[in-house]
């Protein structure tokens, strides 16, 4: 069992000044996550944990840490997934030390030390710097999330480093089958409740319309970008447990879906919403796919990202329009039935297309 991030990263009493210095510098060289699920030994108290390398302090004299995280994605078999560790509850990350050159310079080091996988495209995400976001009172965390994609290879290193299908953590935002039972049976009669709620009329209807809205109820369009705002909804109706880790007197939460250490969820959340949103105008893609490929491969990847279907016709006259790919001249023997063709991407397509952009159809069948 992982222990909660507000008690085991503190710094702990031990019983010499020696082996304190051992463990301090042992705690200092690991990452935020690491020392998150750092377990606590057993009837030793904590004091106020130490800044990772690299912070500092404000006025007040409270801890200001900048850390580095990684949303790395590939997508393996039809499934999106998600480089993790430790049990798959955090994403790869680390503070930004002085010895980094650059941002995304430190972010590659602390992803290769922890997994052992060489990044390849990478962007930055969005910077996170909630007051609620430290280990503890006294501390202030700014968090500068990236996006990455790649091909999949094993994961390995002392970490625990696993890949995790992304819906494992957001079960809502896959609708390949349909929709999912649990938005009916669980989130849909728990967001009514949590609408109902509401001190005012005013508030109550504005909940209820943001509900239609976010979860397309009541005839409303699925937008399958909102990822990030059904997540913080349902932090905010107390739904996941993320929301309850200070309330524990309210029970476990009703929602499925595997927690993550701190608020790396919603950062994984922020990841999806990007990348779904940008497949749309940007062949970013194909850094998924392997070198050859069929179109059906290519659709079921996409697909995968979506978290939807898209018409088959639609999405192949709209690749071939744009020119996205090209021929091999060679037939694929992994599929069943007849051999399919063979396609590449067409790299120069970034030059052409960097002012206009690229589409893909996304939109169920």
């Amino acid at each position: 069992m992982i222990p909660s991030a507000a008690t085991s990263c503190g710094r702990h009493r031990l019983g010499s000044a020696g082996s304190r210095a051992s463990r301090n510098k042992d705690m200092d060289a690991m990452s935020r996550p690491e020392r998150a699920l750092q377990p606590t030994p057993a009837g030793v108290g904590s004091a106020k944990a130490p800044g990772p390398r690299g912070a500092g302090q404000d006025a007040a004299g409270h801890g200001i840490a900048a850390d580095l995280i990684a949303v790395l994605v590939t997508v393996t078999a039809g499934e999106p997934r998600v480089l993790t560790l430790q049990d798959a509850r955090a994403l790869p990350s680390g503070p930004f030390e002085l010895t980094h050159r650059s941002l995304q310079s430190g972010l590659r080091a602390w992803v290769e030390r922890q997994t052992r996988h060489p990044l390849g495209y990478v962007e930055q995400l969005y910077t996170f710097a909630d007051r609620d976001r430290g280990l503890g009172p006294d501390q202030r965390v700014i968090s500068i999330s990236y996006l990455g994609l790649t091909r999949e290879q094993p994961a390995v290193g002392g970490y625990e480093a696993s890949w995790q299908s992304w819906y494992v953590y957001l079960p809502w935002e896959d609708r390949r089958l349909g929709i999912p039972p649990m938005i009916e049976a669980v989130l849909v009669p728990n967001l009514k409740a949590f609408a109902e709620a509401a001190p005012n009329r005013t508030l109550r209807q504005e909940r209820a319309n943001r509900i239609a809205f976010t979860f397309g109820l009541e005839g409303r369009p699925w937008n399958e970008e909102l990822v990030l705002q059904r997540y913080e909804l349902l932090y905010e109706a107390g739904l996941i447990p993320e929301a309850r880790r200070s309330k524990p007197e309210l029970g476990p939460a009703p929602a499925h879906g595997r927690s993550m250490i701190l608020d790396h969820r919603r950062i994984l959340a922020t990841g999806i919403a990007r990348l779904r949103a940008k497949i749309k105008y940007n062949p970013v893609v194909f850094e998924l796919m392997p070198d050859t490929f069929t179109l059906l491969q290519l659709q079921r990847c996409v697909e995968a990202l979506a978290g939807r279907l898209v018409h088959k016709q639609n999405f192949r006259r709209l690749v071939e329009q744009q020119e996205l790919v090209e021929e091999t001249g060679q037939m694929s023997q992994d599929t069943r039935g007849r051999p399919a063709k063979l396609f590449r991407f067409r790299r120069e397509i970034l030059t052409e297309r960097a002012i206009v952009g690229t589409k893909l159809p996304i939109s169920r069948s």
